[in-house]
């Protein structure tokens, strides 16, 4: 993998690390549903933004939208709503660790995706560190015995499970123009979203201009353009090597 790759991973990780931060900024004016939607429409429309500046017609998609909506819900709406849920519970920086094992994640169901990577034993063994890592760095943060604290950090697992499903489907959206692909996935998680807001939060109230700062930092630069970026690399790295992404996280988070 070429050295600008593992800069655009370094790059990414820290980026991604203070999504963390802006969602905890987010949950003081939105839900925790809301937030997610917020993200994945703003992402939406900023991707479809950059694709037609590039002179394509992302409007014109007419196949793989049944795929595109699967990844687009596993891969974004789901994720980026379990964290914000979670973060009611425990801190920034305990969903940044706990996002760590999405390599750990990924190695495990690439071994038993259809034409998946298969394990090694190298990367059993860093399943392994990896899972007694996540453990030891999450055990100061549950010394209370809190049971919500337990039951968010546990929550926060299903998000990796979810990137890795989604990292290892996303092989089939192969022959689409990225960013035209992008658009219709964050458009397809916000369609998913959309009624579940309506239903459990409903509209929300007068935004700070705190609110809407964060909303444009995490939707444009930390979704939409990390994103493109991300899946740009992804042909070359493959799903294990893009996924150590998440081992820099926790470091700005």
């Amino acid at each position: 993998m070429p050295d600008r790759d593992w800069i655009i991973i370094v790059i990414l990780g820290i980026g991604w690390g203070t999504t963390f931060f802006f969602n905890e900024v987010l949950l003081r004016d939105l839900g925790p549903v809301t937030v997610s939607f917020a993200r994945v429409t703003t992402a939406a429309l900023f991707c479809g933004l950059w694709a037609a500046l590039a002179g394509h017609r992302p409007w014109q998609l007419t196949g793989q939208r049944g795929q595109i909506a699967f990844f687009g819900v596993v891969m974004f709406a789901l994720p980026f709503a379990i964290y914000p849920i979670g973060q009611q519970f425990v801190a920034s920086g305990v969903a940044g660790i706990v996002n760590a094992l999405t390599p750990v994640m990924v190695v495990v169901v690439s071994h038993f995706w259809p034409g998946g990577e298969r394990a090694t034993v190298l990367k059993s063994l860093g399943v392994g560190a990896g899972l007694l890592g996540m453990v030891l760095l999450t055990l100061p943060a549950l010394a209370d015995e809190s049971s919500s604290r337990l039951f968010g950090t546990l929550f926060l697992v299903l998000a990796p499970v979810c990137y890795a499903i989604a990292m290892n489907y996303v092989r089939r959206l192969h022959g689409l123009e990225l960013t035209v692909m992008l658009t219709w996935a964050f458009g397809f998680a916000a369609v998913f979203l959309a009624p579940v807001v309506a239903l459990l939060e409903g509209v929300p109230g007068a935004l700070s201009p705190d609110t809407w700062g964060a909303i444009a930092i995490i939707g444009i630069v930390l979704t939409g353009l990390s994103f493109i970026a991300a899946f740009g690399i992804l042909p070359r790295a493959g799903a294990t090597k893009t996924s150590t992404v998440t081992f820099i996280a926790p470091i700005s988070a």
